[in-house]
C-alpha cells in the first residue's frame, strides 16, 4: 500500500504529467463527475473513458451513466480480490 489509494487490486503507475493541469483542463461535467467518483481516476483515464462512451451514446448524460457502470464494474472487480467474492459490491448488491 503507497500513498492515500488505500488497498486495492488495481493497477497504480507513476506519471510524469501533472495531473492538476490535465484536471482543469477537463470539460466541467467531467470534473464535477471526477470529484464525486469512488476511485482515484487519472483525469487522462476519465476522459478517455467519456469519449469512448460519449461515441457510443452521443448523449452527454448517457456517457456520464457509463461512466458511472464502469466504476462499478471496477469496484466489484476489486471487492472481490479484496474482500472476496461474499462482499456486497462485488455480489453487485450496491449500487456506486
Amino acid at each position: 500500500m503507497s500513498g492515500n489509494r488505500g488497498r486495492t487490486s488495481l493497477k497504480c503507475r507513476r506519471r510524469s504529467e501533472d495531473p492538476m493541469r490535465e484536471y482543469d483542463r477537463l470539460p466541467t461535467e467531467l470534473r464535477a463527475w471526477l470529484a464525486s467518483a469512488a476511485l482515484p481516476w487519472r483525469p487522462r483515464s476519465v476522459r478517455r473513458a467519456f469519449e469512448a462512451a460519449y461515441a457510443r451514446t452521443r448523449d452527454e448524460a448517457s456517457a456520464l451513466r457509463e461512466l458511472d457502470r464502469l466504476q462499478s464494474r471496477l469496484l466489484a472487480k476489486d471487492a472481490g480480490k479484496i474482500w472476496g467474492r461474499g462482499h456486497p459490491l462485488a455480489m453487485g448488491e450496491f449500487e456506486t
